[in-house]
Formats: structure tokens, C-alpha cells, sequence
């Protein structure tokens, strides 16, 4: 645990990392590294056909291999109870049959774990998986979407949604139609997917794992084999990296846990970098249509987007493409549609960002192709388009500070200085583009509980059953503790990640500062009211019948506000017999939240510099202005920022998952083919808070941070490439090939 010193932690102090230490000296461990007594290694065997079944499998000689202590499959796997029924998952947007391992012989997508081999080294299970001989009836598969989007179904989780007349855009004054095209997207985190299972007799089971949510592994668990959620203990303090590819349970979690209960040991699986690109989850390639109209003056007047999108075969997962354009813009008429085409792969999850991440690619391109189309300034268009108040539900907005991101952005980028004209602006022989683009993206808060105990030295344990992906929420649950309670950051000590703690949500759709941190808030301040009261309770002490507001908490006693007179910890808890005083609350939002409208918005500013002869396109620069309400630690946050701004610089120019269709399998399923961003690719990046408290969303008035700067920012790439080189790249990633 890292200390911090000084008289108080206040919000928005910029605080190192509460797990620093841990994680620099490896002290932390990550769920491949819990090496329990008796744990043995198991190895995935995967398909090598998109769909059929397996005619014969063959596991002799696997089975013979030195060290090995089972082959698993379909054969011999134990029955899941919960298979037998289709139930929508707890993590994920997702509605179906989930992914049933091991449960029968049928092939949904390649690479499908098909086998398991178990064994005393990790080595002798990879040796032993090698020699598992799979048969297969192969049936003719369908992995590509533009072949197959004449099957797209309106998905049950999906609505589509209109205000005015549709297709109003058609007979506008000034209009613009496109398509607009995002490729396969996969997580690769730098740490492997993995989890270690042990069962303690027939009910009782423990998972080491890598999740984003420790509660809802615990119930999809418990869902899956009947289990009590006393019974299922899910570990994970620490994680490598998830982006969404842990908001749910996938193969390794049940391979080990069907593994345990075979070989009655602990079983440890890990999943390999080819394998992270099939089991994990992806974001799913779209095809997008979108329809602007405007007056001549650049009032919009009607906007069409139509979005599809593919899913699993078995699964339906949907994601908000279409969400920005409900909400981001004035206009009166609007229609959008949103289909899925179910697909020989895996299921998609959420990567590295929402849906709004690709959709906001078109939405915002479109908004850059309408602003040239009226020969107007591409800021202006947007500016004359701010919405007062949430066009979707016609509520006002919980708070909404997108103007002073538009102004401040341009001001420190320099927007004034752009020459409209595309191919105009050069710098030491490159052609120089400046690009923008807006980001709306939800804000809300989710139920979650927490747990404060005062110890009697005074130090605060709070504990919340939260994830810390790495953001660093850890760190800023124990900066509004200390500030809810009046102390430094040393007395408190914040626990995480283990689902016998208070109830949380899952770490993702940016929802963690505002839930769990209104928990935390609200139990500090249930803790200080309880002491307070405590200690004018007590006759025969210094403070019996003082008021209670006019205590105040310190770090080994609590005093009267502007005396001397004070008690310690120690003799408050003596004098009630008490080893702590323990306080847990429940936590969500009221009525006001319902009325109003909670979103984050962002403006992003980008400028490229593109080689005129071999295409090779480079950001140079980015101004990131940011409305995500207080920021908690202004250190963590702009971490986030960086964070979105690296993923977009790759999802722009670099990242797509190529999927060779006659096998329906990935070609550049490693990190040598699948290119993301080094640090070479990344320029000086200037990231602006507007930091202005919203009232309605929780108590210390934050917004969602998470993902916000993240949407629309591959479109202001594009947008600053098309003013660099009057080439519009309407299909990412923008190569080099498609401006040459």
C-alpha cells in the first residue's frame, strides 16, 4: 500500500496509485500467478473449421503422455445444469444461448476450444493438447457481412428510433449521403486471459480469474451450476488490461472449473494470443449509412442513420451504434436502424470503448462532409447545432458543458489559424491537416454497496467488491474517503476486487467513479455520523453532549470543532467494547437523476501530417478537451485520456483484424500482424478538464471519464486527413494505400 503524506486529501488532488508499489515490485498478482497447492496446467485444444461437428475425437495418445491427468471434452465433461435453458448474460449486451463448453459436438466459429488436457506442468499439457486428434463433418460456413447483410434480423435487444418524419434529409436544401465502414477490432491486452478454479467438495468453488466484475462472475457462475453465491468465491484484485474483454465469463473460466472438478485438483488455465482473438470478445465491423440535410445557414433539418452490425450465430450482441446521433445534435427529424447478421464467429463484446466508438466514426465524418457541402467552418456547424437539452427523451441535461469544450479546444489547438482549403497547409514538405470532432457518451450510476470499518488506531477500512482494470479506481475511492472523512489518504485503506465484498457493478460503460464512488461517499459519511454520535453519547467523556456537526474526524480521535477537548479512537471503542465500529450502506440515485438527462461530452482537436508521395499518415498533434464533471485525481484522469487518444490513433490508422473467409479464420491473430500504436506513434497530447461539478448524477458531482474522449476521435483523424489531402477515407483503418 502506498501512503500518502501531507494534512489532507482533498478530490481532485492529483495522487499516485494506491497499488503502485505492488505493481512495480510484483508483489500484485494477476490471475495466472496464484500457484495453490496441487494446481495443475490446462491446455485449450481448438477447432480448426468455422462449422460442423466433431465426427471422432481421438485422445490415446494425449491421454498416455507423461504427467497428463485427463483429456476433457464433450466426451466426459461434467453437465452443466444451467446449459440446458438460453439466459441472457448479467455482463454483456448480449441475449441467447451463451457459449456451452464442452457440451456437445457442435462447431460454432474456428478456433473453438473443443478439448482440454490437463496435466503436471504446463509444458506436458501443451505437448499433451498437441496430440488430441480431432475428426470433423464440415458445413459449409458464412464469416463475411457485405456476402451475407441481405440476412440482417432486427435484434431483440434493439429499437429502432425516430422523432419527425423519416428520410427528411432527402429534400433538404443542402445535403449529404454516405457509407461509412469500421473493420474487426480486437482487445490484446498485455495480459492473457487466465483463471485458476478449485472446488472444495461438490458445492463449494473458488475462481482466480480476470475479470471486470467480480460479482457478476460470481452469479453467471452461480447461474451455471446451481450454486448458492456464498458458496463461489471470485478472486481478482489485479488486471493486465481488459477494454471489455472481461465483462463476463468465457472458455478458460469454465475449462477450469469443469477441469477442477474433473481431476478433483486445482486447474489453471491460460489462453494464448492467437486464442485471445477468438474466445475473449471483439468489436464487430459495421456498415453505416448516414443521410444529412441542412438549410443553407446550416441548420440541420433531418438526419438518417442506418447501421448493421454482425454477431455470433448462438448469441445476439448489440452495441450503441446509433446513440450519438440521437442525442448529440438539434435536429427535428430523425429515423435510425440498427440490424445484426449472425455470423459463423464468437460472440463480440465491448472493445476499448462503446458502440459509439464506430459510430461516432460516421456520425461525425458525416457532420465534416455536411460543414465542407455548405462551405462552412466544420466548428461552426456544430456550434449552430448545440442541443439545449437531450433531443432523444426531451430532458434537460444533468449538466452540459460541450460549448466550453469547443471553445477551449480551439483556442489551445489553434483552430483559427486552419486554412479551409484542403491540400493548402504544408510544413517541411508534409501535407498538414487540422481535424475535429465532437464525443457525447452516457453518465449515469448504477446500485452498489460499500463497507467503512473504523479500526482503533483510526485508520478507515472501506471495501467495495470493484475491479480496478487500471484506471486507478482503487486510488480515487480512497481519495473521496479521505475527503469525505476530513483526513490524509494514509488513514485510509481501500479493498477491492474479491466477490465476498459489498455489492458492486462491473467496471465498464464508465459508470464506476459515479456508483461505487457514491457508495464509498455515502458510508464515510454513515461512519462519521454513527461515531459522532457515539462519542456525545458517552458520559463521562470530553465531548458527552456536544453537538454533533461540530465534530470534527482527525487522525486518531475526534474533536470539537475550535477547542482542545477531543476522544481518542482507542477509548471510544474501549468505553462501548467494541474492536471497530463497522457501517455498510446501500447507494444509488434518486428522483432527480430520472428527470434529467446524464451524459459526458468531449471535443477533440487532431492535426496529421501526410507524406504526399507514400501516403504514410502521422498525428501530430492533439488537443483533447474533456466534460466529465469533478475530476476526482486529475493524474488518473489524464491517464484515461492518453489512454483513448493511444486507441484511436490505432483504431484510425492501424488496427483491423483480417478474417481470411474461406476459412473463416484470422490471419494476423498475433502482435507482430495486428499493428497497434508504439510510442513512436504517439505525439504530445494536451488534455483540457472543464471540471465543473455536476449536481444531479452522485454526490461528488463526476461524471463517466472512461470512454468519453474516445468517441468521435477516429472521425476527427479522418477529417484532419481529408483536409490534408482532399481525400475522404470513409472505410478504416486509413492506410497508406488508400490515399496513394
Amino acid at each position: 500500500m502506498t501512503y500518502f503524506f501531507g494534512n489532507k486529501t482533498q478530490i481532485g488532488d492529483s495522487l499516485d496509485r494506491v497499488e503502485s508499489r505492488q505493481k512495480v515490485t510484483g508483489s500484485a498478482r494477476y490471475a495466472a500467478e496464484y500457484n495453490l497447492p496441487g494446481v495443475t496446467f490446462g491446455v485449450l485444444v481448438t477447432s480448426t473449421i468455422a462449422k460442423g461437428r466433431i465426427r471422432h475425437l481421438d485422445t490415446k495418445a494425449a491421454e498416455a503422455a507423461p504427467g497428463v491427468l485427463a483429456i476433457v471434452s464433450h466426451l466426459n465433461a461434467p453437465k452443466v445444469p444451467g446449459f440446458q435453458d438460453p439466459v441472457d448474460n448479467e455482463g454483456s449486451r448480449v441475449h441467447g444461448q451463451e457459449f456451452r463448453l464442452f457440451h456437445d459436438e457442435r462447431i460454432y466459429h474456428n478456433f473453438q476450444p473443443v478439448a482440454l488436457a490437463i496435466a503436471d506442468t504446463f509444458e506436458r499439457a501443451t505437448y499433451a493438447a498437441s496430440l488430441v486428434k480431432v475428426e470433423y463433418e464440415q458445413e459449409q460456413h458464412q464469416t463475411n457481412i457485405h456476402q451475407n447483410k441481405g440476412k440482417a434480423i432486427k435484434p431483440a435487444r434493439g429499437n429502432d428510433y425516430a422523432r419527425g418524419k423519416a428520410d427528411t434529409y432527402k429534400t433538404a436544401a443542402v445535403k449529404i449521403e454516405q457509407e461509412y465502414q469500421t473493420p474487426i477490432q480486437v482487445h490484446v491486452p498485455m495480459e492473457m486471459h487466465a483463471a485458476t478454479a478449485v472446488w472444495e467438495g461438490a458445492t463449494k468453488l473458488t475462481v482466480y480469474n480476470k475479470t471486470q466484475a467480480t460479482k457478476i462472475s460470481q452469479q453467471e457462475i452461480c447461474k451455471a451450476f446451481q450454486l448458492k453465491p456464498e458458496d463461489v468465491e471470485v478472486h481478482s484484485p489485479f488486471v493486465g488490461g481488459a477494454f471489455g474483454s472481461s465483462s463476463r465469463v468465457w472458455p478458460q473460466e469454465m475449462a477450469a472449473i469443469l477441469g477442477s472438478k474433473v481431476v478433483g485438483r486445482p486447474v489453471k488455465v491460460m489462453l494464448k494470443r492467437d486464442q485471445v482473438f477468438n474466445m475473449v470478445g471483439y468489436r464487430p465491423k459495421s456498415l453505416q449509412k448516414v443521410g444529412l440535410g441542412a438549410t443553407a445557414d446550416g441548420t440541420l433539418t433531418g438526419i438518417t442513420h442506418e447501421a448493421i452490425s454482425f454477431t455470433s450465430t448462438y448469441e445476439q450482441f448489440t452495441e450503441r451504434l446509433i446513440d450519438p446521433t440521437k442525442s448529440l445534435y438539434r435536429c427535428p427529424n430523425l429515423n435510425t436502424l440498427y440490424r445484426l447478421v449472425p455470423l459463423d464467429y464468437s460472440t463480440p463484446c465491448w472493445t476499448r470503448g462503446p458502440g459509439e466508438t464506430s459510430g461516432s466514426f460516421a456520425l461525425e465524418s458525416a457532420m465534416d462532409e455536411l460543414a465542407y457541402a455548405l462551405n462552412m467552418d466544420p466548428l461552426a456547424l456544430r456550434l449552430k447545432n448545440f442541443a439545449e437539452k437531450d433531443p432523444f427523451n426531451d430532458k434537460p441535461w444533468s449538466s452540459n458543458f460541450l460549448r466550453e469544450c469547443y471553445q477551449l479546444g480551439a483556442e489551445r489547438f489553434g483552430w483559427s489559424k486552419r486554412n479551409p482549403k484542403p491540400g493548402a497547409m504544408q510544413k517541411n514538405g508534409m501535407l498538414v491537416g487540422m481535424g475535429m470532432a465532437a464525443g457525447i457518451y452516457k453518465s449515469e450510476r448504477s446500485k452498489a454497496d460499500a463497507r467503512a470499518t473504523l479500526q482503533p488506531d483510526g485508520k478507515v477500512l472501506v471495501q467495495s467488491a470493484v475491479a480496478d482494470v487500471g484506471p486507478g479506481s482503487a486510488t480515487i475511492f480512497t481519495q473521496i474517503a479521505a475527503d469525505t472523512l476530513g483526513v490524509d489518504a494514509s488513514q485510509i485503506q481501500f479493498e477491492w476486487g474479491n466477490s465476498t465484498l459489498p455489492d458492486a457493478p462491473g467496471q465498464f460503460g464508465s459508470h464506476t467513479t459515479a456508483s461505487v464512488g457514491s457508495a464509498v461517499y455515502d458510508v464515510c459519511v454513515a461512519l462519521k455520523q454513527k461515531v459522532a454520535d457515539m462519542a456525545v453519547s458517552q458520559k463521562g467523556t470530553t465531548l458527552y453532549q456536544a453537538a454533533a456537526h461540530d465534530l470534527v474526524w482527525e487522525a486518531d480521535a475526534i474533536s470539537l470543532k475550535g477547542s482542545e477537548k477531543k476522544v481518542l479512537y482507542t477509548d471510544l471503542l474501549k468505553n462501548q467494547q467494541l474492536q471497530a465500529v463497522q457501517v455498510n450502506v446501500e447507494s444509488k440515485g434518486g428522483e432527480e437523476q430520472e428527470k434529467h438527462s446524464g451524459k459526458s461530452f468531449c471535443a477533440n482537436f487532431v492535426e496529421v501530417e501526410v507524406h504526399p508521395v507514400t501516403g504514410q499518415v502521422r498525428v501530430s498533434r492533439v488537443v483533447s478537451v474533456v466534460d466529465a464533471g469533478t475530476i476526482i485525481n486529475h493524474k488518473t484522469a489524464e491517464s484515461q485520456v492518453y489512454g483513448s487518444v493511444v486507441w484511436g490513433i490505432g483504431i484510425a490508422l492501424m488496427e483491423d483484424a483480417i478474417v481470411d473467409h474461406r476459412y473463416g479464420r484470422h490471419l494476423n491473430n498475433d502482435l507482430a500482424d495486428y499493428r497497434v500504436p508504439v510510442n513512436a506513434d504517439i505525439p504530445n497530447i494536451d488534455v483540457i478538464f472543464i471540471n465543473k461539478k455536476d449536481t444531479v448524477i452522485d454526490p461528488m458531482g463526476a461524471k463517466g471519464i472512461g470512454e468519453i474522449p474516445l468517441v468521435g476521435f477516429t472521425a476527427a483523424v479522418a477529417n484532419a486527413v481529408f483536409h490534408a489531402t482532399g481525400k475522404r477515407i470513409r472505410e478504416l483503418p486509413i492506410v497508406p494505400d488508400k490515399l496513394v
